[in-house]
């Protein structure tokens, strides 16, 4: 079975050309982060790539990793593929507002596959690392698809300890999940920060504990193709329920939608546990961080000098 990784990385054309973190180096041979995620990847048994990028950032992006990959792929016999999400990508009858000046979101990304995507699927954002385990999860999980099975989707549960930076507050989508290991909901919260207990809600300097052992969302999931289509009906739906929304500014955002169906008790969502630790360059702080993470998984054995050089 085909079973692919979609990666979303729209997102930094608006960055190329000034120190994109998405493409800071970070591996002893000027790997970037998104390089440790496709091996991984890989090395679980994915066998098709998907990059959501911009038609406008499409020549710089393929300088930097795009084609490099392609070859590593090539010999790998991983298949490479392309969607494009743009801001004119609308549904029938939805006109561009005048003054929008960038795309819809995660969930209008996303949906830029719907063309070259026709199997089960992972999808990550492009400049987090998540770690060997959770591409085996999902990969496993994936595997187990079937048409039946078209509304039961999977995520990599990271436990909060394991993502916060060092440098600064982050945002997680916190998640409630049963004794049955399935996500229940998700409450987006801002201004997470480490303390020496673990970890607290920093809001007017007031520091509130937070549960450091909780599971959180980073935007990794385990969906089917099925789910293309209902991604497309809600994309409809976005705009059909704007209201008072400001549509300049309103965005289609994944794990909003995927909260939504399952609050309407139309999808399922299996947590798959992952206690590898998050690499991110959410502050200029962190790449000093993560460069130094990368070494020691190198110096341990995790990874060899010659990134793809175990893959055959």
């Amino acid at each position: 079975m085909t079973t692919t990784l979609v990666i979303m990385a729209a997102g930094i054309g608006s960055r190329f050309g000034g120190g994109i973190k998405q493409l800071a180096p970070v591996g002893l041979n000027g790997e970037i982060i998104m390089d440790y995620s496709i091996h991984d990847a890989i090395e679980a048994g994915f066998n098709k790539i998907v990059f959501i990028i911009r038609k406008d950032i499409e020549d710089a992006f393929k300088e930097a990793i795009g084609d490099r990959i392609e070859e590593t792929c090539k010999k790998l016999n991983v298949e490479i593929a392309y969607a494009y999400q743009e801001l004119d990508a609308l549904p029938e009858g939805v006109e561009l507002p005048a003054d929008r000046t960038k795309p819809w979101g995660t969930g209008q990304a996303v949906l830029a596959c719907k063309d070259v995507l026709h199997e089960p699927f992972a999808v990550i954002n492009a400049d987090d690392y998540y770690g060997k385990e959770a591409f085996v999860k999902l990969h496993s999980f994936l595997e187990n698809y079937t048409p039946e099975k078209a509304n039961e989707f999977c995520m990599a549960g990271f436990i909060l300890k394991n993502t916060l930076s060092e440098n600064g507050a982050v945002t997680r989508g916190v998640c409630k999940v049963n004794e049955a290991g399935y996500l229940t909901g998700v409450d987006e919260t801002s201004n997470i920060v480490k303390i020496s207990e673990g970890a607290a809600v920093e809001n007017d300097g007031v520091l509130t504990p937070i549960d450091a052992e909780s599971y959180v969302s980073m935007n990794m999931w385990g969906l089917t193709p099925e789910f293309m289509q209902t991604l497309e009906d809600g994309f409809k739906e976005f705009f059909a329920n704007m209201g008072e929304k400001n549509i300049l500014k309103a965005e289609y955002l994944l794990p909003i939608y995927i909260d939504e169906l399952l609050q309407a008790g139309k999808v399922s969502v299996k947590v798959l546990d992952s206690h590898d630790k998050w690499f991110g360059v959410t502050y200029k702080e962190d790449k000093e961080y993560v460069v130094k993470s990368f070494a020691k998984l190198i110096e341990d054995g995790v990874y060899e000098k010659q990134l793809f050089g175990d893959l055959k």
